[in-house]
């Protein structure tokens, strides 16, 4: 796709939360390719080195010239103190940040209300909301006075519609599709544009994280129809941050052709 060589792209520097795998590794490698530079951002030190690898031939066999400075940096984004000492990590050069990938998320379990976890409550909205909030608040202030910048966040169909089980993931995407609606309210007299992307179906790990490690539950999932890929949410990323400054995508909504909502898909084979 000619998007991913847009000139937009080239040397804008994009900070991905959540870039150890999935969608955060897939949009790594997709702005790469397109001569961005990276700050990516997770909690696993091993597979941020693997995206590093990634990303790196990514850009050299894209041939693009412009960007290719990439840092890793380990981080949690419900650590408050982690994101307030971000910018100690990050070379100055890379501190002026054009694109921000709120990507960070997950879900646990498929627990009815009255039965879920504190700690699992207390996770889910610790790193989809407020871990989403601190690294916007941090960037923002840097964004209002340049007058420039792109805050993208990943929300979910869960945001849109919610589901039985799924209570408390819903409720946090349900928080970041309103952070985003306000935020996109409050910086209409600005240049700076903010995106939400909702995906549906997508076959990454989030699904063995929800059932807790077991693959075989995880799989079921997505049995008899072809859903998403890290790939196809990439795209639709990198397209949004290419479109001409004055075209803002405030929210897009992906699914795979079988599914309509959370609960109504069609499973009659692949």
């Amino acid at each position: 796709m000619a998007v991913f060589n847009s000139s937009r792209l080239v040397g804008k520097n994009v900070l991905i939360t959540g870039a150890s795998g999935g969608i955060g590794a897939a949009t790594a490698i997709l702005f790469a390719k397109a001569g961005s530079n990276l700050i990516l951002l997770a909690r696993r030190t091993d597979a941020l080195k693997a995206v590093v690898d990634a990303v790196t031939s990514a850009h050299q066999e894209s041939q693009v010239q412009g960007g290719g400075k990439f840092v890793a940096v380990q981080l949690d984004v419900s650590d408050k103190a982690q994101v307030a000492a971000l910018w100690d990590k990050v070379p100055k050069e890379l501190r002026n940040i054009d694109v921000l990938v709120n990507n960070a998320g997950f879900v646990l379990g498929m627990e009815r209300v009255g039965d879920i976890a504190d700690a699992d409550i207390e996770s889910m909205f610790a790193t989809n909301v407020l871990g989403l909030i601190s690294i916007t608040q941090l960037l923002m202030r840097d964004f209002k006075a340049r007058r420039s910048g792109h805050v993208i966040n990943i929300g979910s169909i869960a945001g849109r519609e919610p589901y039985a089980g799924g209570s408390i993931y819903c409720a946090t995407k349900h928080a970041v599709n309103a952070f985003n609606g306000s935020l996109m309210r409050e910086l209409v007299d600005t240049p700076i544009r903010v995106t939400e992307i909702q995906p549906g179906m997508v076959e990454t790990e989030f699904s063995v994280v929800r059932f807790r490690g077991d693959k075989a539950a995880a799989s079921k999932v997505y049995d008899g129809l072809q859903p998403l890929t890290a790939e196809d949410i990439a795209e639709e990323i990198v397209w949004a941050a290419a479109r001409p400054p004055h075209v803002n995508i405030a929210e897009l909504f992906v699914l795979p052709v079988n599914q309509a909502t959370p609960t109504l898909n069609y499973r009659g084979g692949k």
